[in-house]
């Protein structure tokens, strides 16, 4: 591994708290924002069930993907395929990886897109296929030119501003809503296992989506391979 791949991916130099609060910003998005609160309107606080289970992943990402990442020194996650099982291996999970992510950016480009066309450059006239490609534009020098960094720095600020949308949006809304719908207060399902909210689907549902879509996902992992050693990546997970 040459110095240039250690410096764009920031390999074992970041500050764990630095990962922490970006982890954040990267696992969320614009989409969550709409997804989560329609789900706990169709099924209520069942949803917390699974969030139950997302901690579980984390600790299995924590204290069992982490180490062996760090033990075998990769930089990326599909690395370990190619140590353990070849090269053809590495290829077809990177490539499962890169097709997966250009369909998930593009979804989430999209409605970043139309968001700032409607409320912002449409209004003064500017056409929505520059609103495009300004925006990809300017991703792709902020990762071109920092590397995995800059992407961690871009985090930090998404997530300070999704928590301030969050603490705006419950003052708002909190002086609107008035007595509560009991219905939507339950939280634990344990009695019909052919229910969709049974506590263990949900459990089991949220720690395997967990350890897939972070834990073996390379643009989740490659922010905590960043942290230098073990210890400061199990700090960031947990």
């Amino acid at each position: 591994m040459d110095r240039n791949n250690k410096d764009f991916y920031a390999t074992r130099s970041t500050a764990w708290w630095k990962v922490a609060i970006a982890m954040i910003g990267s696992c969320l998005s614009g989409v969550t924002f709409v997804s989560v609160p329609g789900m706990v309107g169709v099924s209520g606080f069942g949803y917390l069930q699974m969030v139950m289970g997302f901690f579980l992943g984390y600790l299995v990402i924590a204290f069992v993907l982490t180490p062996l990442y760090f033990r075998l020194n990769v930089v990326s996650v599909y690395e370990y395929l190619d140590k353990r099982f070849g090269i053809s291996s590495h290829k077809t999970g990177a490539w499962f990886f890169f097709i997966s992510k250009i369909l998930g950016a593009s979804a989430r480009l999209y409605l970043v897109c139309a968001t700032l066309q409607l409320l912002l450059l449409g209004p003064v006239g500017v056409p929505f296929w520059v609103t495009v490609v300004l925006s990809v534009l300017l991703v792709w020098l902020y990762t071109v030119r920092g590397g995995v960094k800059a992407v961690i720095g871009m985090d930090i600020f998404k997530t300070l501003c999704m928590l301030v949308a969050v603490g705006l949006t419950l003052f708002f809304v909190g002086r609107e809503v008035g007595k509560l719908d009991t219905g939507y207060m339950r939280v634990f399902y344990f009695d019909d296992v052919n229910h969709p909210q049974f506590f263990f689907k949900q459990l089991l549902g949220g720690l395997f989506t967990v350890v897939a879509s972070t834990g073996l996902d390379q643009d989740m992992m490659q922010r905590t391979l960043a942290c230098k050693n073990v210890r400061d990546s199990q700090k960031n997970l947990t």
